[in-house]
């Protein structure tokens, strides 16, 4: 499970994300509530701890705000503020579930599995769709208009991360991340292959998405 953990003590995020990390979780770390924003667009993430005590803008108003965006994501409020009122205050925010700290890594780990089988069980995203491109997640099937796309299961993830960001751009690094599973660059093609496939597989659709190489950076699918 992809986790974003927003923790502005470094000692404590660093020794949280090894628990997590061992017990077979990715994790991306951040300090603040802006820079979570940020990492939100490009991670992916499937359940997000926060500690309530950030800079700047604080854990709840963070909440508040993903909240008010549309962002369903489940989240885990952290803190050290344990009486009944304080519980409330942050699930009123909007988290999902309210851990006082110092916290015990079996329970946070069997609160995660928690709260991540309450969503899923609530609400399954089904398709994505970018002007005439569909993707089923159901099915697991493209199409443009009424034109079915051949994909392979790879080539249906890489549109899948790349739709799902748009109209943001997607570094190679993510990708290779998300997609093919490397926490480093192989120094191959790969990428550059299966995206040639894609920009084939689109056609010349004049109501399709385009499919762009943004330089030095990575990709990115924009409505025309």
């Amino acid at each position: 499970m992809r986790i974003l953990l927003v923790e502005d003590d470094r000692q404590a995020a660093n020794l949280l994300s090894q628990g997590l990390v061992v017990s077979g979780h990715g994790v991306d770390s951040v300090g603040s509530a802006e820079d979570a924003f940020d990492c939100l667009a490009a991670t992916f993430p499937e359940v997000l701890i926060v500690d309530r005590m950030l800079p700047g803008m604080d854990g709840l108003d963070f909440v508040r705000a993903l909240r008010e965006r549309g962002f369903r994501v489940p989240v885990l409020i952290l803190s050290a503020l344990g009486q009944p009122d304080d519980r409330v205050v942050g699930l009123n925010a909007g988290a999902d579930d309210y851990l006082v700290k110092p916290v015990h890594l079996g329970e946070l780990l069997a609160r995660i599995d928690a709260i991540s089988r309450r969503v899923a069980a609530g609400s399954v995203q089904a398709k994505l769709v970018l002007d005439t491109l569909e993707l089923d997640l159901i099915s697991r099937e493209a199409r443009i208009t009424d034109r079915r796309i051949d994909l392979t299961p790879r080539e249906f993830q890489l549109l899948e991360c790349l739709m799902r960001s748009a109209p943001r751009p997607v570094t190679r690094r993510m990708l290779l991340e998300q997609v093919w599973g490397y926490n480093f660059d192989p120094q191959t093609n790969v990428i550059d292959v299966h995206i040639s496939r894609l920009r084939h597989a689109i056609g010349d659709d004049p109501e399709a998405p385009v499919l762009s190489t943004v330089r030095g950076v990575g990709y990115v699918l924009k409505a025309k």
